[in-house]
């Protein structure tokens, strides 16, 4: 009746391709090429005697033009079969019944071979329920016909027969469209498949973009807010204080060096696992923080420290993202507050979470409150809270920042210990 779809990379050349296609290429084609081979079948059945002494004679029985007439439209409405399957089967399924009754009594010509074709294309181009009742009235209609005005007793093979082929074609016709859904349904999921795993690979691309821009800034913007004030140190004391400007360079120098080594260990990440030139040294954490605090002490920057003298190892992305959190609330300190400002770290760890509080006191400027861009009213920030935030909120903590009511500004951090376990993160 019809053929499965055949993979292309199956054929050995586009031309064998093109040739397993063509019926469905060309459809109407493919339909009159097949009516024309049941038209052919219908008249040589209906000369042929299937019951000789020695097997099937053809040429015994008469070819009236009543049999041509009717065989001829039937298998002409086949050409439409694709289009109007529902009409094809009636039109075929009306001119059968007219042979059975302008035959009665000779023997019948195979015209409901027709009838059969339509109910199978019927049958596999609608659902499952039209199926049942189109196929249950054909089979009930022709059978019945056949009983009526066919060849004696009413329970004869050739009777008997138009009720096996109407029933097998229903249920072919089933099985094809069964299995046309099943291998749609299949491509379907393929394809959201596909369009499933190139949006999580653009995902995954730009969570990794905004992780390596927030390493760069939290690397670049702290050392070079070092440098920039010591620059301005050292030029302003250059004259009259020389000792304290030529201090003033070597902190440059240690700031950008150390700018240097931790840029290199950040881009560092982005080779290849295999690569043997790839960074070996731990990421930056609480372990290290006396460090950070002591450069912004050299720096300018008064800082009080409060942690416990002996910290529990933390999982790995807790630890570098309470560095950088303190990092950066620091540097905003040092960018941002009046002069004579003051800072104060707190950390706090308990069974459930790490908490971080970095705070100072604003500083005065000419007996004014130094304007800080990192408070809410400010649109010429930048993106430090934005990163820090990204952060804490990719570990699931909490952010809370802004103006304390005696001066200065606060950032408080809050972040689970448990779920970053459970995370594989440790």
């Amino acid at each position: 009746m019809t053929s499965l779809d055949r993979a292309p990379e199956a054929a050995p050349d586009g031309r064998r391709a093109g040739r397993f296609q063509w019926h469905r290429t060309h459809p109407l084609a493919f339909d009159a090429a097949l009516a024309a081979v049941f038209f052919a079948a219908t008249l040589c059945g209906a000369v042929a005697d299937p019951h000789g002494p020695h097997g099937p004679r053809f040429g015994v029985r008469e070819l009236s033009v009543t049999t041509v007439v009717l065989a001829g439209l039937a298998c002409t409405a086949l050409v439409a079969r694709r289009r109007l399957p529902r009409s094809v089967l009636a039109v075929t399924g009306s001119l059968t019944v007219v042979e059975m009754i302008a035959r009665s009594s000779d023997p019948r010509a195979p015209v409901a071979f027709s009838a059969v074709l339509a109910l199978y294309t019927v049958a596999s181009r609608t659902d499952r329920p039209t199926t049942w009742r189109v196929g249950a009235l054909t089979m009930v209609v022709l059978t019945a016909s056949a009983m009526l005005f066919g060849e004696r007793p009413w329970y004869a093979q050739q009777n008997l027969a138009i009720f096996a082929w109407t029933g097998m074609a229903a249920a072919a016709g089933d099985a094809v469209r069964s299995r046309r859904a099943y291998i749609d349904a299949i491509r379907e999921r393929a394809d959201r498949a596909e369009r499933t795993r190139e949006e999580e690979a653009r995902r995954r691309v730009a969570e990794e973009r905004m992780r390596i821009a927030r390493e760069l800034h939290d690397v670049v913007a702290h050392h070079i807010a070092l440098v920039n004030v010591q620059a301005g140190v050292a030029s302003h004391v250059m004259d009259n204080r020389p000792d304290q400007a030529k201090q003033a360079l070597a902190h440059v120098r240690e700031a950008s060096r150390s700018a240097l080594d931790e840029l290199r260990a950040t881009v560092g990440l982005l080779r290849q696992s295999d690569d043997p030139k790839a960074p070996t040294e731990p990421a930056p954490g609480l372990g290290v923080l006396d460090q950070l605090v002591d450069g912004f002490v050299r720096a300018g920057l008064p800082v009080v420290l409060e942690m416990p003298p002996a910290p529990q190892s933390l999982p790995a992305s807790v630890d570098l993202t309470a560095y950088r959190v303190v990092q950066e609330a620091l540097t905003n300190v040092h960018k941002h507050a009046g002069a004579g400002a003051r800072a104060t770290v707190r950390i706090i760890r308990t069974e459930a979470a790490l908490t971080l509080t970095v705070q100072d006191d604003g500083g005065q400027a000419d007996g004014v409150p130094a304007q800080r861009a990192d408070e809410p009213a400010d649109t010429g920030g930048g993106h430090g809270l934005i990163g820090m935030r990204e952060r804490v909120f990719a570990l699931r903590g909490t952010v809370v920042t802004g103006p304390r009511a005696s001066g200065g500004f606060q950032v408080r951090v809050t972040l689970p210990l448990h779920t970053a376990r459970t995370d594989g993160t440790t």
